[in-house]
């Protein structure tokens, strides 16, 4: 079959598309033939060696697609167009998934919004609902608020009740993160977002920063939370944020900070299936809206993280075997 592999760490010339063996399913796992795969942050972070893998590999683990074959003690029908975020090997014509990290699509959910929105869309719910849930009252801080995450994460904020304020650099993406809910939108590239937020919010700051930039925006995060707020740091776009000292915590206004992460988010199955569950039930009814910004071919997988890694991307990226 035809798949990504990536044989050293570097640049995005590293992911070369070649032959490899389909894989077979085992013990309590489904083989899927990938209709669509999802691009994520977390594959450039394993391309380069931040998050160390094993080499060689295939990327992605965001992918729907219609199950093929399935391991011992799956009951899962051969046929059954399924979902998820918890893949082996997505960049690929066939990858597998342990069937209790699978999820059926519903009518009306094409397979290019499945693998669209598992990652992203599971973030945004925990973000938005377990962490410190957001609620009527309630004011947060959305950086890159047009991208994948933000814009999922805009819309249900706006649904449980709480103010948005996004952060986005062009017009052009300020107008998607109002029209995904967010009441104000700064642009970074001519106002500095924390004078804005202490402006928009009359000086307090906010209930709860959601930072997926990283070492440029952790310490405007920081100064933009109102007293006992929380700085919730989930990604590295922009590198690594740096150490934060307690003091600094204390002195900003007894703050709180997490790094959170999916996998903590989803343990069990039954976590696993309210999140993904809502996220697909809400786009089949028309409730939340999702923004693909392109589908490449498999070949240009490098393309597409090059066009991921300089913000040139607005919503998901996806791979079309």
């Amino acid at each position: 079959m035809n798949a990504i592999r990536v044989g050293r760490t570097g640049g995005p010339e590293v992911l070369e598309l070649g032959q490899t063996d389909r894989p077979r399913p085992g013990a309590g796992q489904v083989l899927v033939k990938v209709g669509a795969a999802g691009v994520n942050f977390i594959e450039v972070y394993q391309r380069t060696g931040l998050y160390p893998m094993k080499l060689p590999f295939t990327p992605g683990a965001e992918f729907a697609g219609v199950v093929e074959e399935v391991g011992e003690g799956v009951s899962i029908p051969a046929g059954t167009r399924v979902a998820t975020a918890n893949g082996v090997g997505a960049y690929a014509e066939y990858a597998l998934a342990p069937a209790d990290r699978v999820i059926a699509l519903p009518e009306g959910v094409t397979e290019q919004q499945g693998a669209a929105a598992m990652l992203q869309g599971m973030t945004a719910h925990y973000l938005a609902t377990s962490i410190r849930p957001l609620e009527p009252g309630m004011t947060c801080l959305v950086h890159a608020a047009a991208g994948g995450v933000g814009r999922l994460l805009c819309q249900i904020a706006r649904m449980r009740g709480a103010r948005v304020i996004g952060t986005t650099s062009t017009e052009e993406k300020a107008r998607i993160a109002r029209d995904a809910g967010a009441h104000d939108v700064v642009l970074y590239t001519r106002e500095n977002f924390t004078d804005a937020v202490k402006r928009l919010t009359d000086g307090r700051g906010v209930d709860v920063v959601f930072d997926s930039v990283g070492k440029d925006t952790q310490h405007g995060s920081l100064a933009s939370l109102a007293v006992r707020g929380i700085l919730v740091s989930f990604g590295n776009s922009s590198g690594p944020a740096p150490a934060i000292e307690p003091l600094a915590l204390s002195r900003g206004g007894s703050l709180f900070l997490t790094r959170p992460s999916l996998g903590h988010y989803t343990l069990t199955r039954e976590e696993f299936e309210w999140r993904a569950t809502d996220i697909l039930n809400w786009i089949a009814r028309g409730e939340l809206t999702l923004h693909i910004y392109k589908e490449y071919p498999l070949a240009e997988a490098a393309q597409a993280h090059r066009d991921l890694e300089a913000r040139k991307t607005i919503g998901k990226v996806l791979l079309i075997p």
